[in-house]
């Protein structure tokens, strides 16, 4: 009976190589998924945000196309080249049929009303430009359009629980027109600089489509730390303004025209890549930059050079390949 048996220290040692052995394995193969599924899958699409090629003066319809040759799946337009298209004789339908032929969305737009400013007066009239500017933008087939802080820049001491009362307000507002506004991080603003101010806003709405519109050059601008996109979850961010900055001019001095292409600065690209794919974002990258060195260039040449950088730095990132 006793040799047939195993010991109570012969059993126990087994079960734990066992276990051990198992437990291995199935670490093994979680990681090899998990590395799998990092080199296969690319949620993010790539859009190009016309201020890239702004500089050339070329009509919104030139623009179109560009982006589309180029390469990308998306446009984000500003608001005012819409209209002075319009202007020149051209309708918001036509647009709309350019847009869809050439297999491209309109994923976010660009405008400056005033909606978030203490003045009862002029953020009545922010609030009607915002309409107007979101019935031509839901014309084209637009989903999102920039709420940046706009007319609230140089005085700071926002309160911020009154600027949430009015996003809410817009948000209402994008609802009737069906339309997202995106509460916009502006680094050189007195208010709404910070990535926290931006979300506070953001989540004090208590609107089920509250958004933040972030930038790699305004977070940075603003002096937040990158590690706080980790804690927002992926219906925080719907569109991500990619770009990149140099080491100089210092962040006090750095503006709009330092922006480079992703990769050619020494924004942690890669840190902000990783956590949003970790977090499961599905953001579509928008390549927003002014550098004037860039408008002098051709304008097709520009725009594919910053898409090639975008997928290299979210290939550096995840390990993908194209």
């Amino acid at each position: 009976m006793t040799r047939n048996c195993l010991s109570r220290r012969q059993l126990l040692t087994t079960a734990g190589v066992t276990v051990g052995a198992a437990a291995t394995t199935r670490t093994a193969a979680t990681e090899g998924i998990k590395h799998d599924r990092t080199r296969r899958t690319v949620s993010f699409r790539y859009c190009l945000n016309t201020s890239t090629i702004r500089g050339q003066n070329l009509s919104f319809d030139k623009e179109i196309e560009i982006t589309a040759e180029a390469g990308y799946g998306a446009i984000e337009p500003w608001v005012d080249k819409i209209n002075r298209y319009v202007k020149g004789g051209g309708t918001l339908k036509d647009l709309r049929k350019r847009i869809a032929d050439l297999g491209l969305t309109v994923e976010g737009a660009i405008s400056f009303f005033h909606w978030i400013v203490d003045d009862d007066t002029e953020r009545a009239k922010g609030l009607e430009q915002a309409k107007r500017d979101m019935e031509v933008l839901a014309q084209i087939g637009g989903k999102r359009i920039a709420a940046p802080p706009a007319g609230a820049t140089r005085k700071p001491g926002l309160d911020l629980m009154k600027a949430a009362e009015r996003y809410r307000v817009l948000l209402e507002l994008g609802d009737q027109m069906g339309v997202v506004p995106q509460v916009e991080i502006w680094g050189p603003s007195r208010n709404l600089h910070r990535l926290g101010q931006s979300m506070f806003v953001a989540i004090e709405s208590g609107h089920p489509k509250a958004c933040l519109l972030p930038d790699v050059y305004h977070i940075y601008k603003g002096g937040s730390d990158f590690t706080g996109l980790k804690l927002l979850s992926a219906n925080a961010i719907q569109v991500f303004h990619l770009n990149d900055y140099p080491a100089d001019p210092p962040r006090e001095r750095i503006g709009d025209r330092d922006r480079v292409y992703p990769g050619d600065g020494i924004a942690p690209l890669t840190q902000i890549l990783r956590d949003l794919h970790t977090n499961a974002n599905r953001a579509v990258l928008s390549l927003e930059l002014f550098n004037p060195n860039y408008w002098k260039q051709d304008a097709l040449m520009v725009a594919k050079t910053g898409l090639a950088k975008m997928k290299a730095a979210v290939q550096k990132a995840l390990g993908v390949t194209y």
